[in-house]
């Protein structure tokens, strides 16, 4: 079978690469075990609440879980937050006041939060209430500018420093830990009262160290990514300092509530095993990525990042002659699902989104990425971003088909 020669072969050039993500999820599995075992979480602890929550016990030991896997004095962890983008924005909100300024070092962030910080006419926006923005753009490699954010940095003190963890739909590779250590280390020592909050949906466990475990105050993502495993149903986290927590609990319910309120009647087992879960389905999730990369490589296609380098978030990108490329791979995506196989996605105009997006999302639990899932804005250049795999069996036979299909173009 000649695909299969094609992929196995494939396969065999990525063995150093795998080697390293399954050292890693071996490092990672331990990590949230023995977090697990510190708080002697037993299944009393996956049995949900009514009303208020008052003292329920699943909820506040899943924060403590979190908050010692990352590395953070505290976390908020709730499948209240409907989103990462809802987590984020809590965030912001929590940290900053009128006068205040939000400077993100990585150019523009994430197109959901265009309106939250005014980029786009909103109602409710950062802008509203007095707080200022500013964005230092990328060197055209694709790196932090550090010489421009130390400068920038210095001269205003800025509340909140902010770091897009992964690319977004921008062209470029996500940012490691090692990146960040040395820069959070020196905005520090200019700013030692700025917070600095991290955006890490599709970066949890990709590394051994969180950005929390360098300097980063904050750090905030979505369950239906990397650290639910493909289990968690929904929800976000938010982890940090104590300082920070207390400021973002305020807002999250109410200053006067805090983080003693919140029920959730379904219990929490899927969060917790998820939680365990997540260092495997990631490394597997990254395998399948970079299988499903090189077979495009090989195809003629610019892949970023390549074969021969390290990721630091579970998404590939891929780039495409034309509209109808990126269209048809997509629709693959989706065609080759375990859900709703038969659908076909089509461009269209997404909330929050300034281009109509193209999404493949034939998941288990709805528009869960850590799931084979599959996303573009329709512009030129015309890259697709793939990310997630439950399984790598399941990126395997996607692969397979990718090569029948590309093969021929």
């Amino acid at each position: 079978m000649e695909e299969l020669k094609f992929i196995e072969d494939c396969e065999k050039s990525l063995e150093n690469i795998y080697k390293t993500y399954d050292r890693i999820a071996l490092h990672n599995t331990e990590k949230v075990m023995r977090a697990l075992q510190k708080y002697d979480i037993s299944t009393r602890h996956f049995s949900g609440t009514t009303g208020y929550g008052y003292g329920d016990e699943g909820r506040d030991k899943l924060a403590k879980v979190y908050s010692c896997v990352f590395g953070t004095e505290e976390a908020i962890v709730s499948p209240l937050i409907t989103c990462g983008s809802h987590a984020l924005t809590i965030a912001l909100f929590g940290l900053l006041r009128p006068g205040d300024l939000m400077l993100s070092i990585a150019g523009k962030p994430y197109d959901t939060l265009d309106e939250v910080i005014s980029l786009k006419e909103g109602k409710g926006s950062l802008a509203d209430f007095g707080i200022k923005f500013e964005q230092i753009e990328l060197l055209e490699n694709g790196e932090i500018d550090e010489e421009e954010v130390l400068k920038q940095v210095s001269l205003k003190k800025p509340k909140l420093v902010y770091l897009q963890r992964s690319r977004g739909y921008s062209i470029r590779k996500a940012f490691s830990i090692n990146v960040m250590e040395p820069l959070f280390k020196k905005i520090k020592e200019l700013s030692p009262k700025s917070f600095i909050m991290v955006d890490n949906c599709y970066g949890e466990f990709v590394e051994e160290r969180e950005p929390t475990e360098v300097l980063s105050d904050v750090i905030v993502g979505s369950l239906i990514k990397n650290p639910g495993g493909g289990l968690a149903q929904t929800g976000a986290y938010i982890a940090g300092t104590k300082e920070a927590i207390e400021l973002i609990g305020g807002r999250f319910t109410s200053s006067s509530l805090g983080l003693e309120v919140g029920s959730y009647e379904q219990g929490y087992r899927n969060f917790y095993q998820g939680l365990f879960l997540a260092p495997h389905v990631v490394s597997g999730a990254i395998k399948g990525a970079y299988l499903i990369g090189e077979v495009m490589s090989r195809l003629g296609y610019n892949v970023i990042p390549k074969s021969n380098e390290l990721t630091y978030d579970i998404i590939k990108s891929i780039e495409f002659n034309t509209s109808d490329e990126l269209i048809k791979f997509v629709q693959l995506i989706q065609k080759n699902s375990p859900i709703d196989s038969s659908a076909v996605p089509e461009p269209w105009d997404m909330p929050g989104y300034t281009d109509q997006v193209i999404m493949a999302a034939g998941t288990f639990v709805g528009g869960a990425s850590i799931e084979l899932s599959c996303d573009s804005p329709i512009r030129s250049p015309y890259f697709a971003y793939l990310q997630g795999g439950l399984v790598y069996e399941h990126c395997k036979i996607v692969a397979i088909e990718l090569y029948k299909l590309f093969k021929k173009a």
